[in-house]
Parts: structure tokens; C-alpha cells; sequence
């Protein structure tokens, strides 16, 4: 589980009452500019997306808690493992080892190149579906941006109703209109602050951790996709693990090398 999320969004709220000061909390209770800024950004991201990415709302929110579901590390080093097996023993040795695999787009790709597919048709196939997966993506953080977009904008309406409705009670005078001054002056506020708290602290988060899923995705599709290459190529074991390794943070790459070297790992096989 990754936490980061939720502590984010819990020091923000956390600093934004300290500000205002526990005992003035009320004054920034306001239902109707809830309803304006929240209802209004909703009712926008399901005017703007169709059902299909929007009933994968919990699916989003369940993907910026979770952690330590890409790990490139060991995705070298079952890479690896292949490219020996396939030395020793022939891609169709890869057969019964592709049924342990657990990742969809990693077991499909092993058994891509056990039916002796060409490569450059398989590499195109590969790359086609990996670019279909960041599309999907693409849209599920494009929705949360536009979510961050549209509560700003709905705060801004909100304000313009309270001045208007602020400006009509001034110009009808007397008890009544005077009466609801403060309340249509605290509308147009509030509904300001709503649309900026909203926007900062939960959809911009939420929108950015999915693109770092994103590319993290991203990183291990692409290096499945080299890893499989150089295992149909009969590419030496060693020479795959530092080109696989090539793509991650050198302090990574050194201890994961330090490891092969100790473990007699990465030989010819």
C-alpha cells in the first residue's frame, strides 16, 4: 500500500483548519456553494467522459493507494531466467514457464515468441497493445485534470451568483434585502475557496499520482517488450540484464549488477 496519497490530502486539510482556526470552522460550512463547486464539477466530468471510464472511478482511487505492484528488479531477473531457459533448452521450453506468469501482458508476450511469431511482427503487436493500455490511461488522469479545471470554474460561478444576488438585495433596500447581505456576500466567497480547495487537494493529486502508475506501467511493459526481443534474438543472458537495466536509476542498476556478480548469475547459461 502506498499512503502518500492519503497523507497529502490529510496534512492539507490538516494545515487549511489550522488556518482558519478550529472555532471559526462553521463560517466556512456553506451547503449551498457545496453544492455549486462539487455538484457542478461532477455533473461537467459526467457531462465530458462516458460511462465506460467513469464506472472506473473506484478502480482509480484503489490505483493511488496501491504500491509495489511493478517491480522492475525482479522483472529483469525472470527476463533473464527466460533468455538462460531458452538457451539451453529452445523457446518452446518457455511453454510451461508462461503458465507461472501471473501478468497478463507479460505471459502473453512469452508465449508470442514461443509460437515462433516474427519479431518485428511481434515487437508491433506488443507495442500496439502496451500504447492501447497508456491511451486508457490517458483518459482516467484527463478526467481528474478536468475535474481540477472545473471546480475552479464552478467557484467562480459561485461567486457571481453570490455578488448578483448581493447586488439585487442592495438595490431593493429595507429590512429584508439587508438582511441577506451577509449571507450572499459569504456564498460568493466560499464557493471561491470550495473550488480551489477542491482542485488542489484532491483532484490534481489524484490526477498526478495516476500518471506516475503511468509511467511506472509504462517502464515495465517496455521492458518486458526488450526483454522479449533479446530472448527471441538468443541474446547472451548478461548482455540482457545490463540492457534491461540500462532504462533504470544507475544506484538501481549498480546494486542489481553487485547481485548477479555474487549470485554467478547472468552467464552464458
Amino acid at each position: 500500500m502506498d499512503p502518500t496519497t492519503l497523507i497529502g490530502i490529510i496534512m492539507a486539510l490538516g494545515l487549511c483548519v489550522w488556518g482558519i482556526g478550529v472555532d471559526k470552522l462553521g463560517n466556512f460550512v456553506d451547503p449551498q456553494s457545496l453544492a455549486i463547486v462539487f455538484g457542478g464539477a461532477v455533473a461537467a466530468v459526467v457531462a465530458s467522459y462516458p460511462l465506460r471510464i467513469l464506472k472506473d472511478v473506484p478502480k482509480h482511487i484503489a490505483v493511488c493507494f496501491r504500491g509495489g505492484k511493478y517491480n522492475i528488479p525482479k522483472l529483469v531477473d525472470q527476463l533473464v531466467d527466460l533468455g538462460m531457459l531458452a538457451r539451453q533448452s529452445g523457446l518452446l521450453a518457455l511453454e510451461e514457464k508462461a503458465q507461472e506468469i501471473k501478468d497478463p501482458f507479460f505471459k502473453q508476450s512469452v508465449l508470442m515468441i514461443v509460437d515462433a511469431n516474427d519479431p518485428e511482427k511481434v515487437r508491433e503487436m506488443l507495442e500496439k497493445q502496451m500504447d492501447d493500455m497508456m491511451a486508457r490511461h490517458d483518459e482516467a488522469a484527463g478526467m481528474y485534470e478536468k475535474a481540477s479545471a472545473y471546480a475552479p470554474a464552478f467557484g467562480m460561478i459561485g461567486t457571481l451568483i453570490g455578488l448578483i444576488n448581493m447586488l439585487k438585495g442592495m438595490d431593493l433596500g429595507g429590512g429584508g434585502g439587508a438582511s441577506s447581505l451577509g449571507q450572499d456576500m459569504s456564498v460568493a466567497l466560499i464557493t471561491t475557496f470550495y473550488g480551489s480547495g477542491f482542485a488542489n487537494i484532491f483532484f490534481q493529486p489524484i490526477a498526478k499520482k495516476l500518471r506516475v502508475r503511468q509511467s511506472e506501467e509504462e517502464l515495465f511493459c517496455t521492458t518486458i517488450i526488450e526483454g522479449i526481443m533479446g530472448i527471441q534474438a538468443g541474446e547472451n543472458p548478461k548482455f540482457l540484464r545490463e540492457h534491461l537495466l540500462s532504462c533504470m536509476k544507475q544506484s538501481q542498476q549498480k546494486k542489481l549488477l553487485l547481485k548477479a556478480e555474487k549470485s554467478g548469475g547472468g552467464g552464458e547459461g
